[in-house]
């Protein structure tokens, strides 16, 4: 892989999982956007009601934030063996879900009525497959 190609991809893998990483962040100061309350956006983002307290997120925002750190370092050459671990990591965490996404999507895996669905379809799946083939590129790349 060339370094243009490598940079691109930590690039864009950084960003997305920064800015995961900050949408947690100011989920744990309690506010719901986009979302009207915790309810609602649980059952969007996850398709089950579960707490988004600050001790639910905030570990979840420094692992998402983590991850960006160290895919950028190792799209830069940087950090060695460690960095290209949690790209690897960051990979297979991504094709997980992604391959969640695709049963749910098929009905193999049971999923709740209301707006999850859609956005399983349409937003999280599609990205977690993509960036997730991207990360482990990026991964298998010295």
């Amino acid at each position: 892989m060339n370094d243009t190609t490598r940079r691109s991809l930590g690039t864009g893998l950084a960003a997305l999982l920064a800015v995961d990483g900050l949408v947690h962040l100011y989920w744990a100061t309690g506010r719901t956007w986009p979302a009207p309350d915790t309810h609602a956006l649980s059952l969007a983002v996850l398709g089950t009601e579960v707490s988004f307290a600050p001790p639910v997120v905030l570990p979840l925002a420094a692992l998402t934030l983590t991850g960006a750190s160290a895919v950028l370092a190792h799209s830069r050459r940087r950090g060695g063996p460690a960095t290209r671990l949690v790209t690897g990591a960051v990979a297979a965490g991504l094709a997980v879900r992604g391959l969640a996404g695709l049963g749910w999507a098929a009905g193999v895996l049971d999923s709740p009525p209301g707006p999850f669905y859609a956005l399983n379809l349409a937003l999280y799946t599609p990205a977690c497959l993509g960036f997730g083939w991207a990360a482990a590129r990026l991964a298998r790349a010295r």
